[in-house]
């Protein structure tokens, strides 16, 4: 004999009486996403700008009203430009220093400028293309139905266009 028991008022799902989910969201392109964001582009349209300024990322693409506002940077990007500029600026000066054998202040005119000039030219890319990643995965609040969506930061109006009546 088995026995079935219902939460009162719970429509049929799961154990716990929550309704069925929905079907997944279709895949979004993720290399599309990527080079739109080394690019600093909108992943969704690709044609308005995701930065508002050198590194803060609009809440809204200005094209298309996608938000953005959900990413989660934090400090990966800076992992990512530190990860790649080392790998190339290490082996450059070592390779001078075993060829030449110059002086110290030789190494600091080389190599402070070029890894300053590499850090700010990277980072906004990287940072691009990691915020685009996560709107591709639908990580964090990218997903309509993820536990994590959250409404937009204080300050920020959400975006309503005014639809035009058809003449």
């Amino acid at each position: 004999m088995t026995v079935t028991h219902t939460l009162a008022g719970s429509e049929p799902g799961d154990a716990r009486g929550r309704a069925p989910l929905e079907p997944p969201a279709s895949p979004r392109a993720v290399p599309e996403a990527l080079l739109r964001g080394a690019r600093g582009l909108c992943p969704a349209c690709g044609a308005g700008r995701l930065f508002s300024s050198y590194l803060k990322v609009s809440p809204y693409c200005p094209d298309c009203d996608e938000e953005l506002y959900h990413h989660r940077a934090d400090d990966a990007p800076p992992y990512a430009t530190i990860l790649l500029v080392g790998h190339i600026v290490v082996p450059l000066m070592v390779l001078v220093e075993e060829m030449y054998r110059p002086e110290v202040w030789v190494h600091l005119v080389l190599w402070l400028p070029l890894t300053l000039a590499l850090c700010l030219s990277l980072l906004p890319p990287l940072k691009g293309m990691l915020v685009n990643l996560q709107w591709a995965l639908r990580m964090h609040g990218f997903d309509p139905q993820s536990a994590e969506r959250e409404g937009p930061p204080d300050g920020v109006v959400p975006v309503v266009r005014a639809v035009r009546p058809i003449r």
